[in-house]
């Protein structure tokens, strides 16, 4: 058995733990990682970069057919082989290399096997062929081990071979018939992804379309898949699945409906990867989230123990865990220095923005783009708060964008600090309008000074002036 000791060791090479190890190297102290699978993880491979591939080209041919001139040049629907080429090469063709070579560069080392912690700073790595390596952290280990799909006790759906997230993100054709059982970001983005590729999509959303957003979003996007053809079943669950002999895949509903289909896609929630790591040799429980405190520190671990990115079940977002990798390895390295910890609000050593500065896109048609807290969020905290809408096709620079625009603008103030503490985009293309308003919700920059941020004319961003005026009326 081999032995190695390092200043730290990182469990999961996706993207929340290489950032890790390298915000800890570029500290001056030494990293390894230990990765099971393929190193980037999640978001390389089977979600982020490959589905937005997946969703990218329906985009651009539906912006194309929103405006006279290009919708003339367009002469067919989506090559959807062509599509799935683009979002190979997107996934690296699932090959890593080229992220083991920056791991390399970076000075970090790799461990390739199945990470478990056996005792306090030990993590022992069995590869593949069931060799052993035995790793000890000198100052700490974090868990980045991320999340996986969540699948339902619902009879006969194990047996079925559903599709979670990574089988849609990375199938080789496109199914004639798709069923979706859920309606959240996932569910949503595949029903648009497979509709654009010439799928008929039926969607099984029992508690509706993106029922964390501002009702508005979830209410668009609802009438945008139908009017692409997706079957929304508003309330519909599925009592029991069956794969007949040809392939065919059987939804029972409990309203005793049938919703027949090629695929069925499982996108109801996720679950953390901390069943086989160890945990349990240390007092947590083996499957379980990790609690972790400002620091993302472990509870009950005696200081040594960090967790970072989905597993700590904090926000379930790349960006987000990449942001927490930061402090977790600038906290990491200012311990073992001695030097002083920031961990007041907003910090340097603490992911304050995990509670009410959140940015996220779901790249439907429409795209919904939000930061912050929902109106209905915002008065759970105890908040006193105005919100404003505007009509996102009412703006000047959204009419130039494309003919028939439609989207829908929230802004939720705070009335008592006079501060946004909520931005929600309704859209074509208003991803790249969110990073001003969380900016706006980060910064919590005074209404009033907000008034000196002049947006560019004609530009869509216009609609910052015309949230404001709404609200000073």
């Amino acid at each position: 058995m081999q032995h190695a000791t390092y200043d730290v060791i990182v469990i999961g090479a996706g993207p929340v733990g290489e950032n890790v190890a390298d915000r800890v190297v570029r500290g001056g102290l030494t990293a390894a990682v230990v990765e099971r699978e393929l190193v980037g993880g999640e978001c390389s491979y089977w979600a982020c970069m490959p589905t937005k591939a997946l969703l990218r080209s329906g985009a651009a041919l539906r912006a194309a057919r929103r405006l006279p001139g290009a919708r003339e040049a367009v002469t067919g629907d989506l090559d959807a082989a062509a599509v799935l080429r683009r979002r190979d090469s997107f996934a690296s063709n699932w090959s890593d290399d080229g992220q083991v070579a920056w791991l390399d560069s970076a000075g970090i080392t790799l461990f390739r096997g199945q990470g478990r912690i056996s005792s306090d700073r030990v993590v022992e790595v069995t590869g593949a062929d069931g060799s052993t390596v035995t790793l000890t952290a000198r100052h700490a280990v974090v868990v980045a081990t991320g999340s996986s799909a969540l699948l339902p006790d619902v009879t006969g759906l194990r047996e079925a071979a559903p599709w979670t997230s990574r089988e849609a993100a990375a199938a080789g054709k496109v199914p004639g018939r798709l069923a979706v059982i859920g309606g959240g970001v996932v569910a949503a983005e595949m029903a648009t992804a497979y509709a654009g590729l010439g799928a008929m999509v039926t969607v099984l959303a029992r508690d509706g379309v993106l029922p964390q957003a501002e009702p508005f979003a979830g209410e668009r996007v609802t009438q945008a898949l139908r009017d692409a053809g997706v079957a929304v079943l508003v309330g519909a669950e599925a009592a029991s699945v069956h794969r007949d002999g040809d392939g065919t895949v059987r939804v029972t509903l409990t309203d005793g409906g049938q919703v027949d289909a090629d695929e069925v896609l499982v996108a109801i929630g996720r679950r953390p990867n901390t069943d086989d790591i160890g945990l349990d040799t240390i007092g947590l429980e083996a499957g379980g989230w990790l609690t972790v405190d400002d620091t993302l520190r472990v509870a009950k671990s005696d200081g040594w123990l960090y967790a970072a990115g989905d597993v700590n079940r904090r926000v379930l977002l790349t960006h987000q865990g990449k942001y927490q990798a930061r402090a977790v390895g600038d906290v990491i390295v200012a311990r073992a220095k001695g030097e002083a910890v920031d961990d007041g609000r907003w910090g340097r050593h603490v992911a304050t923005a995990d509670e009410r500065a959140v940015p996220q896109v779901v790249f439907t048609d429409p795209e919904v783009a939000s930061v912050g807290l929902t109106a209905a969020a915002a008065e759970a905290a105890g908040l006193r708060i105005r919100v404003v809408d505007y009509d996102l096709g009412a703006v000047a620079g959204s009419a130039l964008h494309a003919d028939g625009y439609q989207g829908q603008a929230r802004m939720v103030v705070d009335e008592d600090r006079q501060v946004i503490v909520g931005v929600t985009l309704v859209g074509p293309d208003v991803a790249e309008l969110l990073h001003a308003a969380t900016i706006a919700v980060v910064g919590e920059v005074p209404l009033d000074r907000l008034w000196h941020a002049v947006p560019a004319y004609p530009t869509v961003s216009e609609v910052w002036l015309r949230l404001l005026e709404a609200y000073s009326r």
